[in-house]
């Protein structure tokens, strides 16, 4: 047990009532209050509205701990008011004020798995780093839990950043974000709307919202679409009749006979390799309405606006998914690169070391958070 880790473990951000929350009506006068109008104010303060959290002291990384940062965790809120969890790196010996990129991903895992390790490399080579567990799953809080939702999870990153920019060690006009798989998308659709990030990156990115409405390769025809609509408007009635959500089949495991996607996934969650007990895609299942939200969005739909902010694209040539990064890449606006790992599958880059391109990534993130 690291004491250091268990000195700064309870250490929570953003937890000071805010003082100017506005009882006004319409959108007009909410644009009017971020653009500096005065508004009526709120007249009682909003209490503390963070949860007691059990954080973990130990360290239970499925990937070892490195002698060239150090590590801590914190918990802040969210702006839906859910606590969430995160582990921060720090490069050793850091002085002054340093860049940041906040992580998140892959969808359904935990800070413990891939953006765990994403975080602690980039510490290693010089920023400061920090991987969240999303609202309703691992060691964050809200409930029910193992439940998904675009907006909210979105919201996460900017909570995140929010976090980032609160730490005495980081310049927070030079904060970037990077997504892994599913929070690939999220991030994107973060970065759209948080002008506050400056640089954006993706590895093995999945569009979420596409994937759940219409299906790998947009398969999904309307017919089915609409079936599956009934199908969780059915299960919400059950749902409502038994006060809690109904979860679904454990996830990744096999049967026999699966795509060869579907054998990596097994192979990177249910095995020592990547393992979790918090992670739903290791040891759990997401609520059987969860897509509900996902069908109903698109995250995509203001790519065009984080320029001219950058965007790195990192994929693996045989991954199952590149099609999800090869159409954002096309739909983006410059500045954009489009990385192609050559051989690599969708889950070569959650974890492996020799094939995630680490070095590129912090140059990428060094250029574009240099600073003035």
């Amino acid at each position: 047990m690291n004491t250091t880790d268990m000195k700064t473990s309870d250490t929570h951000i953003g937890s000071r009532p805010r003082r100017s929350l506005l009882k006004v009506a319409g959108v007009g006068a909410l644009i009017a209050a971020a653009a500096g109008t005065p508004v009526f104010a709120q007249s009682n303060a909003q209490a503390d509205r963070s949860e007691a959290l059990r954080l973990t002291l130990d360290w239970d990384k499925v990937f070892p701990k490195s002698d060239k940062v150090d590590h801590r965790k914190i918990t802040f809120t969210n702006r839906y008011g859910i606590t969430l969890a995160a582990d921060v790196y720090v490069p050793k010996n850091t002085r002054g004020r340093q860049a940041a990129i906040a992580v998140g991903g892959p969808f359904g895992a935990v800070k413990e798995q891939s953006s765990g390790l994403y975080a602690q490399a980039l510490a290693e080579r010089g920023f400061v780093t920090l991987a969240f567990d999303p609202s309703y799953t691992g060691e964050s809080g809200g409930q029910p839990r193992n439940v998904a939702s675009p907006d909210i999870n979105t919201e996460d990153f900017s909570a995140a950043v929010d976090a980032l920019g609160m730490l005495p060690e980081v310049d927070r006009e030079r904060i970037g974000i990077l997504g892994i798989c599913g929070w690939g998308g999220m991030a994107l659709n973060a970065a759209a709307v948080d002008k506050r990030v400056k640089a954006i990156a993706t590895s093995t990115m999945y569009d979420m919202t596409r994937v759940m409405s219409k299906g790998y390769n947009d398969s999904v025809t309307l017919e089915q679409r609409t079936q599956s609509l009934e199908a969780l408007g059915r299960q919400r009635w059950r749902d409502a009749e038994q006060g809690a959500p109904a979860y679904g089949p454990p996830m990744n495991t096999l049967k026999g006979g699966e795509a060869q996607f579907l054998v990596d996934y097994h192979d990177y969650y249910k095995t020592p390799r990547g393992f979790h007990p918090r992670s739903v895609n290791s040891n759990g299942s997401w609520t059987i309405t969860t897509p509900l939200s996902f069908m109903n969005m698109r995250l995509l739909t203001y790519i065009r606006e984080i320029a001219p902010r950058p965007i790195l694209f990192v994929h693996g040539e045989r991954a199952h998914s590149r099609y999800f990064s090869e159409t954002a890449h096309a739909a983006a606006a410059q500045p954009k690169e489009l990385l192609i790992i050559p051989g690599a599958n969708h889950v070569d880059l959650y974890d492996r070391a020799d094939v995630i391109p680490f070095d590129r990534l912090a140059e990428f993130f060094d250029r574009h958070l240099a600073g003035t």
